[in-house]
């Protein structure tokens, strides 16, 4: 059962909802839309005192540390943020990336990779491979790094080790997919039956992302939508993903893929869980579980 801060989250996404969307209503308000997301996440997204921040120019691409004190310096965590390629940065998730950093007693790289519709698929593809070479490059051992992000950043973390993969680069230790958006054709059946109790991802509006990001490429492209990816040779996965997701078999089919191909991947089924419930964690214990789970996966498979 939800506890009673999960539920009072609940009532207060439905009572802000801002109703169905879809492509010809979002095209020409993405600035709208990227200042809309900085004011909804601004109460999460402050790291806690004490947090290193430092910015950093990974290979031209935006990016910044973002360390809890005192964590180990040769382990780190390569975070892509969601917002369906369009939306979302480094500062509207800094507070939940801050928090996995101490979960996983390790360093976070969060990157600000490019964003449609400025920069089309796979550009986002293009700038996550570019950041974990750069890790490499750094010093970094392919076992000691792990890749985790949330909603399009899921889908991101899936899309970039199959990049790495078939580029033949060293793969890093684990990842983590939270809550992944896998499936830019929106086949799943959660995209209809879970429409009424999903008061965060509208099957409109995430279709209407889709289409600014594509453009004319193909949705089953497997770096674009991963559920279409030969998943064989990836390393350990984490998938989260809460039962009141429109998502929700964006995940489960994700993870039921990987399995087939011999890859070792835990599901987690979050039981009355929204769409990326971490970033309420400062509100809801479910949230700050989730994150402690994430991070002993983490420290499992990197050490």
């Amino acid at each position: 059962m939800a506890s009673p801060e999960s539920k009072k989250l609940l009532e207060l996404l439905w009572k802000n909802y801002p109703g169905p969307s879809d492509y010809e209503k979002m095209k020409d308000k993405v600035g709208k839309m990227r200042d809309n997301f900085v004011q909804a996440t601004k109460n999460f997204a402050t790291p806690p005192a004490g947090t290193e921040i430092q910015a950093v120019d990974v290979d031209g691409v935006p990016g910044e540390w973002v360390c809890a004190p005192g964590v180990d310096q040769d382990r780190v965590l390569l975070y892509l943020h969601g917002g369906g390629y369009v939306i979302g940065s480094i500062q509207t998730h800094k507070g939940l990336i801050a928090a996995l950093s101490r979960a996983a007693n390790c360093r976070a790289l969060a990157l600000d990779y490019r964003l449609a519709p400025e920069h089309r698929y796979p550009a986002a593809v293009e700038d996550a491979t570019k950041a974990y070479r750069w890790l490499l490059a750094q010093g970094f051992k392919p076992g000691k790094i792990s890749i985790a992000g949330d909603s399009a950043g899921g889908g991101l973390t899936l899309a970039t080790l199959v990049a790495l993969r078939d580029a033949g680069t060293p793969l890093p230790g684990a990842a983590v997919p939270i809550s992944p958006w896998t499936d830019l054709e929106g086949t799943g059946e959660s995209m209809r039956t879970k429409v009424d109790v999903d008061p965060m991802v509208e099957p409109g509006g995430l279709f209407g992302m889709a289409r600014i990001y594509l453009g004319d490429a193909d949705p089953r492209q497997p770096t674009a939508s991963p559920l279409y990816a030969d998943m064989k040779g990836l390393p350990p996965l984490l998938i989260q993903v809460g039962d009141l997701e429109t998502l929700l078999d964006d995940a489960t089919r994700t993870a039921a893929n990987a399995k087939a191909a011999g890859v070792d991947v835990t599901l987690e089924v979050w039981p009355e869980m929204v769409h990326v419930w971490h970033l309420f964690a400062p509100m809801v214990p479910e949230g700050r579980a989730a994150i402690a789970r994430i991070g002993q996966f983490i420290a499992q498979h990197t050490d």
